[in-house]
């Protein structure tokens, strides 16, 4: 037996999934895909920070102004801002103003813009679990909050000297971007579907 419960439309799919609109599009066209890019990893990275003791919905609603906010995610344009950006971003009431997780953000791309073009993409890929040993959870009780390869993905992050990587917001990150698949057995996106 299986937790996934159908969608408007009929089919199986994870129960939060089908809390909102919102939710169904992002379940079914994001959660969980592969994504790659630099820039793509980075938003996604800034994203899972800023949605740490919040609700997913809550950054999912403001994406757009996020993007807004921090030049598209553009790695080396965040590396550029200056604390007249950060008393900006403070103020802009688009994004979630917590100046702990925008001080980290711009941190971050100021570290991350040191790096060589594709390095992010292939370091946060490389602790992506072989797909064989992760059988399909049947429950959301079978999914994990972290993993042995998000607390080793976090602290590679901090040892490179990324800020806001604890170990659930690099597992949050994993199943994001698809590193894992945690969509469950019967969910008609299990797979990329």
């Amino acid at each position: 037996m299986s937790d996934a419960i159908p969608g408007p439309d009929g089919r199986p799919r994870c129960p939060w999934g089908l809390s909102t609109e919102d939710y169904v599009a992002y379940h079914d066209t994001e959660w969980g895909r592969p994504v790659h890019g630099d820039d793509a990893l980075y938003e996604r990275l800034c994203l899972e920070a800023f949605q740490s003791g919040l609700s997913w919905i809550t950054i999912l609603r403001r994406r757009e102004g996020f993007r807004q906010a921090f030049a598209g995610f553009e790695i080396a344009a965040v590396a550029e801002f200056t604390e007249a950006d950060k008393e900006r971003l403070l103020g802009d009431a688009g994004i979630i103003r917590n100046r702990l997780k925008i001080e980290a953000t711009v941190a971050n791309a100021q570290v991350l813009a040191d790096w060589a073009p594709g390095e992010l993409d292939e370091f946060i890929w490389s602790y992506a679990p072989d797909p064989a040993t992760r059988p399909a959870p049947r429950t959301l009780s079978e999914v994990p909050a972290v993993t042995d390869e998000s607390t080793a993905l976090s602290k590679a992050l901090k040892k490179r000297g990324l800020r806001f990587v604890g170990p659930t917001t690099a597992y949050a990150l994993m199943q994001a971007c698809g590193l894992v698949d945690d969509h469950l057995v019967d969910c008609v996106a299990r797979g990329g579907a």
